[in-house]
């Protein structure tokens, strides 16, 4: 649905570019986007389209049309994926990297879901809109592992209701940074980062959800430590902003970890989850799938071995 607003300006305000008032009317838009807006004359003042360094002479209206937005058709894709279980209500895949698990801006092809609209046909769960089929929880792009996809509502309302329980066990493998010697956990609630909305952050201020994640130490070598993370909670990146939060950020991670030259060719995001249990939602009855580390975790850890890293 197309959204029209109309902002009176005040003397305030004079002096002051068209593109940088309206960043502050309009957060949930970039400030590229209003440019954007703005060059293709959806914001006139007074009646009449300005471009984007325009200054505000502080006795204007400004009339903002935000045009609905086309959602592109998500199409099926013969896309090769590794399904470790699959039956009339679940199918369980293990996500290789680089893959985006739905749709979203500038991933309309090649995700997870255009791969499952054509293994599943018709037979994936609506719940979650035409962009998310099938889809209960995820996964980042560079995260590999263990993920249920629903086919049916029934199924999907049923793992949702267990995801909001705590009750779905997702183990995680991971390398971090530094040394830890013990077992610890880590509960300290997330939110959108104040500064960077494409990123979150432990957020203290009472916005932040609660956020709980338990690590367990399964080798530590000279610079870093191998580990397993279970989630109580699942929040965006949870695992890589926790770690990172206690000063032990993961392996790879470009946005809150760690990078290291010695890995030539080699270093990515060290996180995998391996390790997936749940009440099937039929059945009744406890399940549990487990899938090998990849190659590229297996090759990161040889590295570590090898040169005493």
């Amino acid at each position: 649905m197309s959204e029209t607003r109309i902002i009176t300006v005040n003397e305030e305000s004079q002096g002051i570019r068209l593109d940088k008032f309206l960043n502050c009317y309009f957060e949930d838009l970039s400030r590229s986007g209003l440019q954007k807006l703005i060059e293709e004359g959806f914001v006139t003042i007074n009646g009449q389209a300005r471009k984007s360094n325009y200054k505000l002479k502080g006795d204007e209206y400004v009339t903002v049309s935000i045009p609905s937005p086309v959602e592109p058709e998500i199409e099926p894709e013969d896309i090769p994926i590794d399904v470790v279980y699959e039956d009339d209500d679940l199918i369980i895949v293990n996500k290789p990297k680089n893959m985006v698990v739905h749709p979203a801006n500038g991933h309309y092809t090649g995700t997870l879901v255009n791969a499952l609209l054509y293994h599943c046909k018709d037979n994936l769960s609506g719940i979650n809109g035409v962009k998310r089929p099938g889809i209960v929880h995820r996964i980042d792009m560079d995260t590999t592992g263990l993920l249920a996809v629903c086919k049916n509502d029934i199924s999907h309302n049923a793992l949702a209701e267990q995801l909001k329980d705590h009750t779905v066990k997702r183990t995680y493998h991971a390398i971090v940074k530094g040394c830890l010697y013990e077992d610890g956990t880590v509960d300290a609630p997330i939110g959108r980062n104040k500064s960077d909305r494409k990123k979150m952050a432990v957020i203290r201020d009472g916005s932040g959800k609660e956020a709980i994640t338990h690590y367990h130490v399964i080798e530590t070598f000279k610079n870093y430590t191998y580990i397993q993370c279970n989630l109580e909670t699942g929040r965006t990146h949870q695992i890589r902003v926790h770690m990172a939060y206690i000063n032990h950020p993961i392996l790879g991670d470009l946005v809150y970890g760690h990078r290291d030259s010695r890995f030539p060719g080699t270093l990515t995001q060290t996180l995998h989850a391996k390790e997936l249990e749940l009440i099937h939602p039929s059945k009744g009855e406890k399940v549990r799938f487990t899938t090998d580390l990849p190659d590229y975790f297996q090759n990161i850890l040889r590295i570590i071995k090898t040169n005493n890293y």
